[in-house]
């Protein structure tokens, strides 16, 4: 199948556009999804000893999706993986408001992204019409104070657009029961990433998970979600950069799952170090930390106060970097790790293995 997982799309028109122009030029590429699932629930005479039988009672949950691509038999929405989770089935509505069934490709609950796909067979001449595959954006060139519009199906209601400002970018959350060395850890590259997201002050709320976050030219360059919003703060919703998201969508259309390359160290750059009381007295590189047991780079000579410099020629001065750079290599594929030990550089290679599994 000819497969186009992120395009450039054609619903964004050259510079910038108001709100409404924004909002009228994205909302083709944007879906309601609705997820029904059934679950069994103790009757009330249960809960006190009296017996009975649990029951059976039809849940609904709604978030929003956008449309990514499509293949030579489906169209496909990217979404959070909390939107589709549990489903027992899925639809979809458009623009014009008709309603399609739709199946799961593929989810990865580690960053909180699911692709799921409509058979193009089902979806008549007139919808096609009127949908659009999304123009995608480049979220790292997003800078803090630039206008963004956040479009989603918003407690339901249907679609509806938010504006505000771009807040901060790489906005790495950590869990409230972290202590510093756990943090520390999270922050490094290990068996999963460590997600970052865009942060703004554009309204995202319960059904907005999945929709999109734009710009003014009407590129998606972020996925709304709204489960990591804390509850009682306002002025602060988050979204998935599509960069981050771009291979994730990618493995997930074609296997259905994401399998990480597994390189197995612990490090930390300069503005981690500093985070949790570490010295630092060098102008490039990621510290090495920690060698995890039996892990590819535990068979290099690279050891704990190295610094890596750059992997396959491409400069690693942040965690972002390395992240990023590991995320376009599969398992099986040999890198090229440039590192400093004790003032003197070295290159060495690195066969990368498969990321462990994590317990949850």
């Amino acid at each position: 199948k000819a497969t186009t997982p992120v395009s450039t799309g054609s619903t964004a028109s050259s510079g910038s556009l108001d709100v409404s122009s924004v909002a009228e030029s994205v909302m083709p590429s944007i879906v309601s999804i609705t997820n029904k699932s059934v679950q069994e629930v103790q009757n009330y005479f249960s809960m006190f000893g009296y017996g009975g039988q649990a029951q059976e009672v039809e849940s609904t949950s709604v978030g929003s999706g956008i449309i990514i691509g499509k293949n030579d038999t489906e169209l496909l929405i990217v979404t959070n993986n909390h939107v589709v989770e549990g489903a027992d089935t899925l639809s979809a509505s458009f623009i014009d408001n008709s309603v399609y069934e739709a199946t799961i490709k593929g989810t990865d609950s580690d960053n909180d992204l699911a692709v799921i796909a409509v058979p193009l067979s089902s979806i008549s001449d007139d919808t096609m019409s009127q949908i659009a595959v999304a123009a995608v954006g480049d979220s790292d060139s997003l800078k803090v104070g630039e206008q963004v519009v956040a479009i989603g199906n918003a407690l339901g209601y249907g679609q509806s657009v938010t504006t505000g400002i771009v807040s901060a970018t790489d906005r790495t959350l950590s869990s409230s029961d972290s202590d510093d060395s756990n943090a520390l850890i999270s922050s490094t590259v290990t068996t999963k990433e460590t997600p970052t997201y865009i942060q703004t002050d554009a309204a995202i709320n319960p059904g907005n998970s999945g929709g999109a976050l734009v710009t003014t030219d009407g590129k998606v360059v972020g996925i709304n979600s709204a489960k990591i919003a804390k509850e009682g703060v306002e002025g602060m919703g988050f979204a998935i950069p599509i960069n981050q998201a771009k291979g994730i969508i990618s493995q997930l259309i074609d296997h259905g799952k994401v399998t990480r390359a597994y390189l197995g160290v612990y490090a930390a750059d300069k503005d981690i170090a500093a985070r949790y009381g570490y010295s630092w007295d060098h102008e490039k590189g990621v510290l090495v930390m920690k060698i995890a047991a039996r892990s590819p780079i535990s068979l290099t000579d690279i050891e704990p106060g190295d610094y890596i410099l750059s992997i396959d020629g491409k400069e690693c001065n942040t965690m972002k970097e390395m992240r990023e750079i590991l995320d376009t290599h599969k398992p099986g594929e040999k890198i090229s790790i440039t590192y400093e030990h004790k003032g003197r550089e070295a290159t060495t290679e690195v066969l990368l293995a498969a990321a462990p599994a994590v317990d949850k």
